[in-house]
């Protein structure tokens, strides 16, 4: 390697002079010394900033200042930064933040271990403006669908500096945002993007912080919504961009240029029973809702009946559906998988839409909404968001661990927003249930179907890893619901035989899921992190030991007068 490895870019503008120190001081504390740090001062008037900052350059040649001559915005300032960068990559440092002592130890180890990584980001955690502990955000790894929602990398990103510079840096008219549309910009042309599953950044919280203040920059969650539209356009998505449920979620609309054949794939035995206090033929309502209730203008319904099923609600179904019905007898003993492949194998339609018989819809634009992303090339199953009858959450997506796979924040309530919006963005996840899920069928086919060694549970779980090993993305929205009417109180019988199956079949992936970290409680479904070592440099500052020391000294001893 030649040449300096990072370039640390911190635009400066009126922070308290003793955070800044505090700043520049954990880059000066950092165990990989192959950096340069530089800082624009972006007309700062209050009192201190321009002596830590003269302190600083003095103190350590790979410390260069640029004082701007008056306030351009942090736009100008960041860009400024940029042009003083010599770097390979370049690292992102706000003037009142700070970095764990081995970040760029760890970067580094990163990009050595795969010259193809362009971009990299790391856990952080939130502090108030007195340095205490706000809380912590964990971070999956690279998820594109819920960067499209959110912009979960934030904290510590480091880049390719001749990526950064071949999409031109900052833009203009994005201030408050400018790091989102610049990292979109980045993921947009890079070969490899790395998480580095450790919290490496401390975010420091102020009076215009976004941090405990999402009312603080109205204007930034406005330029957000730009940046994702313009990068949908770029990227060929047809989709309107639209504020989500939190500020800074946005929702991506995507928009169907055709409605290809939708054949719904529903497995049932024609069961009754109580739903809301009123007796209820599972499938028959499941499909009479979709029949007159949904907003999709092209699907079939392909049914697959036990030889057990009443002809009365055959009968019934096919006066709901007309000519869009195909029944398909079962005469086997139970096996769900094999029920799933032989719709599969009957259905017409372009797009499958795998249903349990006890749903009831809820969004009447689901299908529309789970297509849209189904139809794209690098996707292989949308999930839906699933509700028990009280409004509880059933489903919002598989994790899979050590000790099993579970659903995500099981009998929650469904207006949380979980741990960092998760549950208000659409999202890559490891896998979703079968009881709702829309796959094509050309990619179906080329996963083998459900494995039928799975006839009752785990079948959905297989069937996900198997798409993930093909290379498929599998995502959850939470613009699809539906009730799902799986009993509240029956836990799901699992047998020994089943889950030795699957871990004989995927034990070697099931302890690594992507997108649950490695800090989370892994017996736990609803994201709570796991005990781990908490940063070294939150246990300094908490013990009133900042790092920097020869910054302050350099600084005291810089305003003593002459003897």
């Amino acid at each position: 390697m030649t040449g300096t490895r990072f370039s640390i870019v911190t635009p400066v503008y009126n922070p308290e002079p003793r955070v800044l120190e505090e700043c520049i001081a954990s880059v000066l504390d950092q165990t990989f010394a192959d950096w340069e740090l530089c800082l624009v001062d972006d007309g700062s008037t209050r009192v201190g900033v321009r002596e830590v900052l003269d302190a600083a350059q003095a103190l350590d040649h790979r410390i260069r200042v640029h004082i701007r001559p008056e306030n351009g915005g942090i736009v100008a300032a960041s860009n400024d930064a940029l042009a003083m960068a010599t770097g390979e990559f370049v690292a992102f440092l706000d003037h009142d933040d700070a970095i764990e002592p081995d970040a760029l130890l760890l970067m580094d180890n990163a990009i050595s271990s795969d010259d193809t990584v362009d971009y990299l980001y790391s856990d952080e955690d939130y502090l108030d403006s007195k340095g205490r502990l706000l809380g912590t955000f964990l971070k999956p790894d690279w998820s594109p669908e819920r960067f499209r929602s959110q912009m979960y990398t934030c904290h510590l990103s480091v880049a390719r500096r001749s990526i950064v510079e071949e999409v031109g840096g900052f833009r203009a008219g994005f201030d408050g945002s400018q790091d989102y549309d610049l990292i979109l910009r980045i993921t947009e042309r890079c070969r490899t993007i790395r998480h580095i599953s450790e919290v490496l950044y401390h975010w420091r919280g102020g009076g215009d912080s976004v941090v405990g203040n999402s009312d603080a920059k109205p204007y930034a969650y406005e330029a957000g919504l730009r940046a994702v539209q313009e990068h949908c356009d770029r990227v060929g998505i047809i989709a309107d961009v639209a504020h989500g449920s939190m500020p800074g979620i946005y929702r991506v609309n995507r928009k169907l240029e055709q409605f290809p054949l939708v054949s719904i794939v529903v497995p049932t035995n024609g069961s009754e029973r109580k739903v809301w206090g009123e007796s209820r033929v599972l499938v028959t309502e499941a499909v009479r809702g979709i029949a007159e209730r949904a907003t999709y203008p092209n699907i079939e319904f392909v049914v697959v009946y036990d030889a057990a099923t009443p002809k009365g609600v055959l009968q019934n179904l096919q006066q709901i559906c007309g000519e869009r019905l195909k029944l398909v007898a079962f005469h086997r003993a139970f096996n769900f998988s094999e029920k799933i492949n032989l719709g599969a194998a009957s259905a017409a339609g372009e797009l499958l839409l795998i249903l349990n018989d006890d749903v009831e819809i809820i969004d009447c634009d689901f299908i529309e909404v789970m297509a849209a992303l189904a139809l794209e090339p690098t996707v292989g199953m949308v999930g839906a968001r699933l509700l028990f009858s009280d409004t509880r959450l059933q489903h919002a997506g598989h994790i899979y661990t050590s000790s099993g796979p579970r659903h995500s924040f099981y009998k929650r309530g469904s207006d949380e927003p979980g741990p960092a919006y998760l549950l208000s963005t659409q999202r890559e996840c490891s896998g979703v249930t079968a009881a709702c899920a829309m796959v094509r069928a050309s990619v179906f086919d080329e996963a083998g179907g459900f494995t039928t060694m799975l006839d009752n549970n785990f079948n959905d779980v297989d069937f996900s890893l198997k798409l993930r090993h093909l290379g498929y993305r599998i995502v959850w929205t939470p613009y699809a619901s539906l009730y799902h009417f799986e009993s509240l109180t029956r836990e799901p019988g699992v047998s020994p035989e089943e889950l030795g199956v699957l871990r004989s079949r995927w034990g070697h992936v099931m302890s690594c899921d992507p997108y649950f970290s490695p800090h989370m409680d892994q017996t736990r479904d609803d994201w709570v992190a796991a005990p781990f070592r908490r940063p070294r440099w939150i246990d300094r500052l908490r013990a009133g030991q900042p790092p920097g020391s020869q910054l302050k000294r350099a600084r005291t001893s810089s305003t003593q007068p002459a003897a």
